[in-house]
This record gives structure tokens, sequence and C-alpha cells, in this order.
């Protein structure tokens, strides 16, 4: 694909399977919005949820690259236990790229809900109601500007489901879909995103301390070179010998394995023989 860094033989396998040219490979997504938005659906405006991460972050530079900053609408959502830091580093990327902002604070739409009806609501579920809260605003944000919602969930997260269910998910194109989190980093220091951003430990940022290594048990870089190497064929006995742990192994296998179901849309009893996307496809489907 997107793997023209040629490594020496002795780098190890792992290492071989995530190497990319970063620049190479912006250059192809900022294309990619282009032809699947503006060609193709003849959208114009880009809306994207800033949160102050990385992800969010280089997305945010590429839309500005391929639809122009005057057309990418950022919005800010933070919650009443958000981190002003957080806010302050989605600045940094407003003031830097020119992009239109606005901040909508979902405070009131979440414990509308909560207090009156969950009071006793734990953290995770208390996450996913500010995450569908969240895509709400941003498909009205995009229903507004006429413009699409641009998804920011990278390979890494969408393997290990670490996202909301119909709502970190739900934008129709994502352009980070296919790049684990490390090729992200590098991506996002090519393009130029502030270092305080690219080097902060990634967090949901919805408990105070809580990082997303923290959650998983193992770091993103070591997750990443595991997940390269069993979703090109080798076993886990075969992933431990290229000199892993197998706990890291397993941590990693089991946590692909528990969420497939959240990589796919909803599953339809089929009653027929035009079930849509069973059988009623289109030749871009394929």
């Amino acid at each position: 694909m997107l793997r023209v860094v040629r490594p020496e033989p002795t780098t190890p396998l792992a290492h071989r399977l995530l190497a990319m040219n970063p620049r190479l490979a912006a250059d192809w997504l900022v294309a990619f919005l282009r032809d699947e938005c503006m060609r193709r659906r003849k959208v114009t405006q880009a809306v994207v949820g800033l949160s102050g991460g990385v992800d969010s972050a280089v997305t945010t530079y590429l839309c500005a690259r391929a639809f122009g900053p005057q057309n990418v609408h950022t919005v800010r959502m933070p919650y009443k236990v958000s981190s002003p830091e957080s806010l302050a580093h989605a600045q940094l990327v407003v003031d830097d790229l020119g992009v239109d902002d606005r901040t909508v604070e979902i405070t009131d739409m979440v414990d509308g809900y909560v207090s009156k009806f969950e009071a006793d609501m734990d953290g995770t579920r208390l996450g996913n109601v500010c995450a569908r809260c969240r895509m709400i605003l941003l498909f009205d944000q995009s229903a507004k500007h006429r413009g699409l919602p641009i998804g920011t969930g990278n390979k890494t997260e969408r393997f290990f489901g670490y996202f909301t269910w119909h709502a970190d998910d739900a934008p129709p194109i994502n352009p980070l879909g296919d790049l684990f989190k490390t090729q992200v980093w590098a991506i996002a220091r090519e393009l130029g995103v502030p270092s305080v951003i690219v080097d902060k430990a990634p967090t949901a940022d919805l408990v105070k301390g809580q990082t997303d290594e923290g959650d998983f048990g193992i770091s993103y870089h070591l997750a990443d070179e595991i997940l390269a190497l069993l979703l090109h064929g080798l076993s886990p006995d075969d992933v431990a010998k290229e000199g892993y742990r197998p706990a890291d192994v397993e941590i990693v296998r089991g946590r692909v394995a528990r969420t497939h179901w959240k990589r796919h849309l909803p599953t339809v009893a089929m009653l027929s023989d035009t079930a849509i996307n069973e059988f009623y496809l289109r030749p871009v489907d394929y």
C-alpha cells in the first residue's frame, strides 16, 4: 500500500510491516478526501470534532489541505470534567490553520439525562452518553454547513473496539481508519501538528489521570507491532517467537476477538435474496 520506506533486512518484521512514508501517506489522504467528498459526493464543507488529541488534530490538518481552511468547521465539545488543557491544545490547531471554530459544551445535554433518570451511572456508560451526544452535534453542524462529518478513529482503536458504537465510528468518511496509532503520530509530525499534542499521552479525557494505554494494559507502540503481525497471518505462538511476551500478545488478540461485532453494521435477519449488504451490493461495495 503506502509502505514505500524499505528498512534494512535486520529490522524486525513488525517494524517492516509498520514502516511507511508519512509525506506520501498525507498526500494520498488529502487526495482521498477530495475524491470521496468533493468529486463523488459534491460536498465542499467538512466538520470535525476537535478534541485536542492527535487523531482529531491530524484529521483537521488533512481537511484544511483538502477543502481549504475556510471550508473546515471544527467543534470543541467539552464535558464538565474535561481538561482545560484539551481546549487549549485544540486552540493551537485552530490558530495554526485558520479554520472555523466553535465550542459547544455538552454538559447540559448529558446531565439533563443523567441527573434526572440515571444518577448512579458508571464511568463507562457516562463516556458512551458523552460520545453519542457529541455525534448528534457533529451531524447537526454538518447539516447546518451542508457538509460531512469527518471521522477521526485510527486503526488500532478500531481493532481494539476502543470507541462507542454509533458514535465515534459514525462519520461516513474516515481518513485515519487504516492507520495504526504509531503511523498517525508519524503523519502528525510530517504535517506540523504542535508537538505538545503529538507527545502527550492519549486519553478520553473524562476521568482525571485516565489514559488509553492505561486502559489497555499495553503501550500503543507495542500493541501496534503485535497487531501488525497478527493481521499478517502469524499465530499468537509465532508472534511470541518474534520476541513478544505471550501475555502482551493475548491482550491484543483478545481485544480484537471480543470486539469484532463493533466493526460491522447491525446484524440483520435475512428473509430474502435482496438483503442490504448481504445480497444487495453495488459495484463499489466489492
